[in-house]
């Protein structure tokens, strides 16, 4: 789809299709949510929307459908390898100097995961940016954020390291990963299948609840430092 004379177009062609109910077609990224009262397959879809024109339909959710076969480990090995990297290097940052600093260690991680998962974002903005508007309530509306958001957290990871104690680096990142988490509580309540874009298009994972872990995180870090600064 290239303009919004497109979209009218395939929102009517679904529409006019027997079982669905309602049809949410987007642009950006181009995509469509359809409700159905009885199961309709793609197939079906491709049809009524070839009749308007050049349009191709793609269930998103077999990639997930087929992760899903896999088992847990296979899935989430990659996140669970970078989150051990990142605890182990904070842990022995902490070990080098003999004491343990709980404010500083988080600082640490927080650093660390920002920068790491910002790294395989920055590989493919663009695929990112086009996943993250899947579910994101503000890259949805406006792709820009989607194409912003991995320099925004590789300036958060840089600044933990070079603004230790700042208040306002907190603050920024308490607002970024709760306005980030709504969009992931909400697919993961309503059970949607569609991919997380936590570690950008280089790995494929299921929105599911270790997304809401990864964020709910970087929240609660966040949220504890802010308290060891206020108080």
């Amino acid at each position: 789809m290239t303009c919004g004379k497109c979209v009218a177009k395939v929102k009517s062609a679904l529409l006019s299709t027997a079982h669905i109910t309602e049809a949410d077609v987007q642009l950006i990224s181009p995509q469509a949510t359809i409700t159905m009262d009885q199961h309709v397959p793609t197939s079906r879809l491709q049809e009524a929307i070839a009749k308007s024109g050049h349009y191709t339909i793609q269930d998103l959710s077999t990639e997930v459908k087929e992760m899903n076969t896999q088992s847990w480990w296979q899935v989430y090995k990659p996140v669970i390898v970078i989150f051990a990297y990142i605890l182990g290097i904070s842990i022995i940052i902490q070990a080098a100097q003999g004491y343990f600093n709980l404010q500083q260690w988080m600082q640490h991680f927080m650093a660390g995961f920002f920068i790491s998962f910002s790294f395989f974002k920055l590989l493919d903005v663009a695929a990112f940016a086009d996943s993250y508007a899947m579910y994101d309530i503000v890259a949805r509306r406006w792709r820009g954020w989607g194409l912003l958001y991995p320099f925004i957290e590789l300036a958060l990871g840089i600044a933990f390291l070079l603004l230790p104690n700042s208040l306002g680096i907190n603050i920024a990142t308490l607002l970024i990963m709760g306005v980030s988490i709504v969009g992931v509580l909400q697919s993961v309540i309503n059970k949607r299948s569609i991919q997380c874009a936590c570690l950008g298009a280089v790995f494929k994972l299921p929105m599911s609840t270790v997304t809401i872990i990864e964020d709910g995180l970087m929240i609660l870090m966040s949220t504890v430092m802010l308290l060891l600064m206020l108080l």
